[in-house]
């Protein structure tokens, strides 16, 4: 197993979290000088060298970044109402976007038929895995119909575990129990055509090192199947020993990008900004956990800016398009401003944040977030405690959930055991409500939110006319 880095937070992790927290450090620094000079230069080029190194970046790659920063920080020159230590890091950040790939690269799609992604690398890197999660990716972002192919014949719990990631996602699998890899390729893409689909994915076989005879059957796979692209799947906790394969398998292969798994792991870093370097071809995907709806598009410029303690909100923005149901997070808020938020409301919420990932993750986006001490992550709502607070309103009648004044200590005795809880637990659910509740009136009493409770009053009124005059409800009820 690899040694945790020092710097990094108990618990689930993120593989870029101690180097971001270092440039955090490194750039509040140099804000605190207030000017910079060659001294002073020197020093934050030193630190953000010693920063690389211990995040396992490869010496040369390590070198020819700090040279490139060196070079434009030298002649840097003032520009008026931009602080001086604000353009170096605007020189770090955009040496670090052309590190790790400047401009996103897109798909090479197949206007001719079915798009053909070949999918190599060593065994236990998540390979199986990645290509379900990709093909939910291109489902769910591309609006393509992929169909997925087992072409891992050496490891025939491979084939079993595609079947059953396939019928997770509604996804089609072409497999047979034997035969050689080629050919199944070449029937999984006429499968794929005489079905309808646009995208095909071949799941290769991998191995626990690089030899000629896995070697020469991939070659053979993409020499039948003429595949658009070629994509690397990379275990990012390998470090150095990651690049070297990667550097052969495209040596032997020429692969076309790099799909990183397991960057929620404790790993330093260095293996994913080296890559790119190394073998000059783009990083496409980072698995960022175990769930097959756990697959981010690597773009450089979003994730230089994580790296560097910048946070990436608009991916965090991504994110939560693809669990929250817009129309239904807009009730929600015109509830709130009308006092009448239910604790089915809050529910909803926190199983809208538990599907977007860990929570951790998700503040290292914000910006600052990686700069966070283990207290502050200490204090923020950890899942364990989310689902503990789902167990519970669950456990709720419905007049519970809309009246929480009702809760008298029998009640909450039965919810404890219901939920699996304890009373203190019920306690700190109803007082979280309570607390949200006494935030927004306290919110409208400053004038804009109170213009916006005005409005959400208004809006409420249009709906409910609407439906009285569909359906001939007693609208007086209401008002």
């Amino acid at each position: 197993m690899p040694r945790r880095h020092p710097c990094a937070h108990p618990g689930n992790s993120y593989v870029f979290e101690s180097l971001a927290q270092r440039f955090s450090g490194i750039f509040s620094g140099l804000g605190r000088s207030g000017q910079l000079n060659e001294k002073n230069i020197d020093e934050g080029i030193k630190e953000v060298r010693k920063a690389l190194l211990e995040a396992d970046v490869n010496l040369n790659v390590v070198r020819a970044f700090v040279e490139r920063v060196r070079a434009k920080a030298v002649g840097l020159e003032a520009i008026r109402g931009v602080k001086p230590h604000e353009q170096f890091v605007k020189i770090v950040q955009d040496e670090m976007t052309a590190l790790l790939g400047g401009e996103p690269t897109r798909i090479k799609w197949n206007d001719r038929g079915p798009t053909v992604i070949m999918m190599v690398g060593l065994q236990g890197t998540g390979k199986t895995t990645t290509t379900a999660k990709l093909a939910r990716w291109l489902m769910k972002r591309e609006s393509k119909k992929p169909m997925l192919v087992a072409a891992d014949v050496q490891r025939p719990a491979a084939i079993e575990q595609l079947r059953v990631l396939g019928r997770q996602l509604d996804v089609p699998v072409y497999a047979e129990e034997g035969g050689r890899p080629p050919k199944i390729c070449r029937r999984g893409i006429k499968a794929a055509i005489d079905k309808g689909c646009d995208v095909v994915l071949l799941d290769t076989a991998g191995r626990l090192h690089i030899d000629d005879t896995l070697m020469d059957e991939l070659e053979d796979i993409r020499d039948k199947t003429d595949p658009q692209e070629i994509w690397l799947v990379v275990d990012s906790m390998l470090g150095q020993d990651a690049v070297t394969s990667a550097a052969e398998f495209n040596q032997r292969l020429d692969v076309t990008g790099m799909i990183l798994t397991k960057t929620d792991g404790d790993a330093r870093g260095g293996a994913a900004l080296a890559i790119r370097e190394v073998t000059g071809k783009p990083i496409r995907y980072a698995g960022i956990g175990e769930k097959l709806d756990q697959l981010e598009e690597f773009v450089p410029g979003r994730m230089a800016q994580r790296i560097l303690g910048m946070g990436d909100v608009v991916s965090l923005v991504e994110q939560a398009q693809e669990v929250i149901d817009q129309e239904k997070a807009q009730e929600q808020v015109e509830r709130m401003l009308m006092d009448r938020f239910t604790l089915d409301d809050m529910k909803d919420q926190f199983q809208s944040v538990l599907k977007m990932g860990d929570m951790k993750a998700l503040l290292q986006k914000l910006p600052g977030g990686a700069a966070l001490t283990d207290e502050q992550m200490a204090g923020m709502p950890q899942d364990r405690e989310m689902r503990q607070m789902v167990a519970v309103i669950e456990s709720m009648t419905p007049r519970e959930r809309v009246d929480p004044t009702v809760l008298h200590m029998q009640r909450r005795h039965r919810i404890a055991r219901g939920s699996g809880t304890s009373v203190k637990t019920v306690g700190e659910v109803i007082k979280a409500h309570r607390e949200m509740g006494r935030q927004v009136k306290q919110m409208k009493k400053q004038g804009l939110m109170g213009r916006m409770a005005s409005r959400a009053m208004t809006r409420q009124k249009k709906k409910r006319l609407k439906k009285h005059k569909r359906d001939g409800t007693d609208i007086k009820k209401w008002f």
